[in-house]
């Protein structure tokens, strides 16, 4: 064992008994979080709009603080941008985490002198904690690649601007500076395509150990390697043997991503966001990850079914429950208060609190009352495909509501690594599934309002082809795994993306 490996297995020790400590008093450690945030903003411009002066519960802030979008907040964001101080948080943000809003155009998403180390502690973290439960630390000797937007950071009024993956890699601790891999001068190259087949010429003959990225772009990193190597992933790095991932759910990638790995690796997700890094997962044999409780950030939760509602039951850690749909609401050191960040989540476990990602609040089809959400339709795909070698590269899904003939449907546009022989009867598979999920569907197919989904295939790089007709290929860019509109589907149609 290399030094460097012992001491990793070390400090995995000491950082899970500094988890423990706060994992085990969960509502006394958001109880600290809430006075620290309400205590170091009192003084701020949104603390004096929003009179913290008086908050001293959380029946308090929620009377003084509404549930608020981007747009919510786009007027102090936007005096933050003039160079103005002391407006969300003390002082002024040192970054602007951009992000691509669907409504709000670019959003500008502050980072702070205190919320920019909870992002690199947790990433840390992550690794130490698969460290502990796997007692594997050798990959610490070996390359990394972790799959980033580019480096080069913009600046305007002594804030500087990007990615929030740019912005992490200048905080690339010096004991990993020497592992990682692209080098940076490949890291900064804007276009992707361009970008994937550098990284192919660096990596290919590293012992890469620790890959990291988003499931997509990193299936579209490995299929290069395989065609300029003729090997499988396995074969060319024999010691990879973790995946870190997030953003997604993985599940529908996992059956491609093994044929191209050829041999069974382990999978480490993580749940960072530019608001904040907001959960990991910390074993390997429980469902979900663990939620940050101690990394300068509140949580709020309210019940997908009551979101759009005039008042709808908004509450703190304490009062979740297991197995319900919650949009989770975030307040921060990072300034953000009362905000919305569009993800909901579940629930898997209350000792310790765990949670996994089942979808975007916007992201549902409800042309008929149905309210499909992601969770559904992923599970649905993942459950036909068991048992047998079908596997896909990418999927979005979209109502029909006016077909030239029939009733409407769900159209369901997948692109397949491994096709279904008999795609008719894969389709009726995914849409049982799918029946099973939703009763307000069932009821829907069986009262003769809607027929069984249809699958429209997609050919081979097609999503690549409609990001870049989009002008959002490659990075963090994410396909929507469904819509309650055909803005998607259109596109591919007439662009002539589809099979």
């Amino acid at each position: 064992m290399s030094i460097k490996s012992f001491l990793a297995l070390n400090f995995a020790k000491i950082v899970r008994k500094q988890i423990s400590k706060w994992a085990d008093n969960p509502i006394e450690t958001q109880d600290k979080v809430f006075n620290y945030l309400i205590q170091n903003a009192t003084l701020t411009q949104f603390g004096k709009d929003h009179h913290f002066e008086k908050i001293h519960t959380y029946e308090d802030f929620k009377r003084a603080v509404p549930v608020r979008d981007y747009e919510g907040l786009k007027d102090y964001i936007e005096r933050i941008k003039e160079g103005q101080s002391d407006i969300l948080w003390k002082g002024k943000p040192i970054y602007f985490a951009k992000t691509s809003g669907t409504t709000s155009g670019t959003k500008y998403i502050p980072i702070t002198k205190e919320s920019m180390p909870t992002h690199i502690s947790a990433a840390r973290n992550a690794l130490l904690m698969y460290i502990f439960n796997t007692g594997k630390a050798d990959f610490v000797n070996g390359k990394m690649i972790f799959l980033q937007g580019s480096p080069i950071l913009d600046e305007k009024n002594g804030i500087k601007i990007g990615r929030l993956s740019g912005i992490v890699a200048h905080f690339i601790p010096n004991y990993l500076q020497k592992n990682r891999l692209p080098s940076w001068e490949t890291n900064c190259i804007e276009d992707w395509e361009t970008k994937v087949n550098q990284i192919v010429r660096e990596t290919e003959a590293e012992d890469m150990t620790v890959i990291s990225g988003i499931p997509s772009w990193v299936q579209m990193y490995f299929e290069k390697l395989n065609e300029k190597t003729g090997k499988k992933i396995g074969e060319l790095f024999p010691n990879f043997n973790f995946f870190i991932y997030g953003g997604v759910n993985f599940e529908p990638y996992k059956v491609k991503f093994e044929n191209l790995i050829g041999k069974k690796i382990d999978y480490v997700e993580l749940y960072p966001a530019s608001e904040g890094f907001i959960a990991y997962q910390d074993t390997l044999h429980e469902k979900g990850m663990l939620l940050l409780l101690d990394n300068g950030m509140f949580y709020e939760f309210i019940p997908t079914t009551e979101f759009f509602n005039e008042n709808p039951t908004r509450i703190s850690l304490k009062d979740v429950q297991l197995g319900v749909n919650y949009a989770i609401i975030l307040n921060s050191n990072a300034g953000l208060w009362g905000y919305n960040i569009g993800d909901t989540v579940e629930f898997t476990s209350l000792k310790p609190y765990r949670i996994k990602v089942t979808g975007r609040i916007k992201h549902f089809i409800s042309a008929f009352g149905e309210h499909v959400i992601a969770k559904e339709v992923e599970n649905a795909l993942h459950q036909a495909m068991q048992g047998s070698d079908v596997s896909i590269s990418e999927f979005t899904v979209a109502p029909q509501v006016a077909p030239s003939e029939g009733l409407p449907y769900h159209e369901w546009f997948v692109e397949f690594e491994k096709t279904p022989e008999n795609m008719e009867e894969f389709a009726m598979k995914v849409d049982q599934n799918m029946q099973e999920q939703n009763i307000y569907y069932k009821d829907l197919i069986e009262g003769k309002v809607l027929r069984r989904l249809h699958i429209t295939e997609v050919q081979k790089g097609g999503f690549h082809e409609y990001m870049k007709s989009i002008g959002k290929f490659g990075g963090q860019n994410k396909i929507p795994q469904l819509s309650d509109n055909r803005n998607i589907a259109d596109v591919l149609i007439e662009k002539g993306f589809t099979v």
